[in-house]
C-alpha cells in the first residue's frame, strides 16, 4: 500500500514537473520569438476603455504577436495588464513580446510636429491648428479668450492670450487636447520671457506693454538684424508723444470685427477708429497684435540707441531709417512712390536669402 501511494505521489510530481517544464519551455519560446523576421511598421492605437484581452487579440490579428493567450499570461506575470496607456504607437512585426509591452506601457505615443512661426496671431494659429488636423479653430479661439484660463496661466486679467503663445515647434499626439497645447505654449513663453528679462534696459514698463511692443516689432521686421532699430523708432516716438502709425495694428483692429486677418489696407482703414489703430490712438494699442519670438522680445526690452523716428520699406524686407520727416519723405518717394523701385521686389527675396544663409550655417556647423 505504501509503495503504491509513493508511486502515485512520484507520478504526480513528475507530471507537475513535466507540465511546468512544458509551460516554461512554451513561455520561453513565446517571449524569445518574433512573429516575423521582417520589420514591417504597424501603427496601433490603444483606445480608451479597451480591455487588455481585446488588445492582445488585435495584436495577434495584426501579426505583432504570435499568441494572444500567452501574451496575456506574460503581461499578468509582469503585472502590466493595467499599465497600458492610451495613444497611438509605432510597432514592428519583428519585435519581441516584451518589447511590444514596453512600448504600450511607455506612453510615448506617435507625435506630429505643429510649427508656429514668429508673428502669427491667434486667428492664424487657430486656422493652422485646424488645417493641420489637430483640432477645431473655434475651440482654440474659445480657450485663448477664456478669462479663467488666462488668469491661471498669466496670473493677471487680459482680453486674450495673444502675444503669450510662444512661436515654436510643438510635438502633439492624437490625444493632446487644445488646452494642453495652449498651456504648453504659454509656459514656453514665460520661460523665454524670464530668460531675457534681465537684459532689459527699460524702466517702468509692464510685461504686457513689452509684449505688445514686441508683437509690433515682429510684424514690422523683415531682416532680423533690424529689430533693435525698429524698436528704437517706436520707443523714440512714444517718448516724444508721437503716434506709432504702424500698419499691422490697423490689420489687427479690423480682425476684431471680421474675425480673421485680412492683409489689405485702404485709405479709409487708416482713419477708421479701432482699439488698435495706432494712426488714431496715442501710444501702444491695448494689447499684442501677434505672438513674438525671443529676438523681438529682446529688441523691445533693449532697443538700439538711435534718433530715428521713421522707416520705410525698400521692398525687399529691409528698411531705410530716417531721423526727420524730410529725409523720410525722400525715402518714400524713392522706394514707394517710384513704381520702378517696387517692380520685381518682394519680402520673399529676403526670406529666401535668410533661408539659404541658415542652411549654409547648418552645413558648416560641426
Amino acid at each position: 500500500m505504501k509503495k503504491s501511494v509513493l508511486a502515485f505521489v512520484l507520478a504526480v510530481v513528475a507530471l507537475v514537473a513535466a507540465v511546468g517544464a512544458g509551460l516554461g519551455f512554451i513561455a520561453y519560446e513565446f517571449t524569445h520569438s518574433r512573429p516575423s523576421e521582417v520589420a514591417q511598421d504597424v501603427v496601433y492605437e490603444v483606445e480608451p476603455g479597451k480591455g487588455f484581452n481585446t488588445i492582445a487579440k488585435d495584436l495577434e490579428q495584426k501579426g505583432l504577436i504570435r499568441n494572444s493567450y500567452f501574451f496575456s499570461i506574460y503581461a499578468r506575470i509582469k503585472n502590466e495588464r493595467s499599465k497600458l496607456k492610451v495613444g497611438e504607437y509605432l510597432l514592428r512585426t519583428n519585435m519581441y513580446p516584451d518589447e511590444i509591452l514596453e512600448v504600450l506601457t511607455s506612453g510615448k505615443s506617435i507625435a506630429r510636429s505643429f510649427t508656429v512661426s514668429e508673428g502669427l496671431s491667434i486667428y492664424e494659429i487657430a486656422d493652422l491648428y485646424e488645417k493641420e488636423g489637430f483640432g477645431q479653430s473655434a475651440e482654440f479661439m474659445r480657450l485663448v479668450r477664456d478669462p479663467q484660463l488666462i488668469q491661471t496661466l498669466l496670473g493677471e486679467k487680459q482680453d486674450s492670450l495673444e502675444g503669450y503663445l510662444f512661436p515654436e515647434t510643438y510635438m502633439l499626439t492624437k490625444y493632446t487636447d487644445t488646452r494642453t497645447l495652449i498651456t504648453n505654449m504659454v509656459k514656453r513663453f514665460l520661460y523665454v520671457y524670464n530668460e531675457v528679462a534681465p537684459l532689459s534696459t527699460l524702466k517702468g514698463w509692464t510685461r504686457h506693454q513689452v509684449v505688445t511692443l514686441a508683437s509690433i516689432i515682429e510684424k514690422e521686421t523683415g531682416a532680423p538684424e533690424e529689430r533693435p532699430m525698429i524698436s528704437s523708432i517706436f520707443h523714440n516716438r512714444i517718448s516724444k508723444g508721437m503716434k506709432l502709425q504702424t500698419d499691422p495694428t490697423i490689420i489687427y483692429g479690423k480682425a476684431e470685427t471680421l474675425g480673421k486677418i485680412v492683409i489689405n489696407i485702404t485709405r479709409a482703414d487708416l482713419l477708421t477708429p479701432t482699439r488698435y489703430n495706432t494712426y488714431v490712438i496715442p501710444g501702444l494699442p491695448p494689447g499684442p497684435i501677434a505672438n513674438p519670438g525671443r529676438e523681438a522680445l529682446l529688441a523691445a526690452m533693449k532697443p538700439a540707441q538711435t534718433n530715428y523716428l521713421f522707416f520705410v520699406s525698400q521692398n525687399d524686407g529691409t528698411h531705410v531709417f530716417s531721423e526727420d520727416y524730410k529725409a523720410h519723405e525722400k525715402a518714400v518717394r524713392q522706394f514707394q512712390i517710384n513704381a520702378k523701385a517696387r517692380e520685381g521686389h518682394s519680402w520673399r527675396e529676403l526670406k529666401n536669402r535668410n533661408t539659404t544663409t541658415n542652411k549654409d550655417s547648418k552645413k558648416q556647423a560641426p
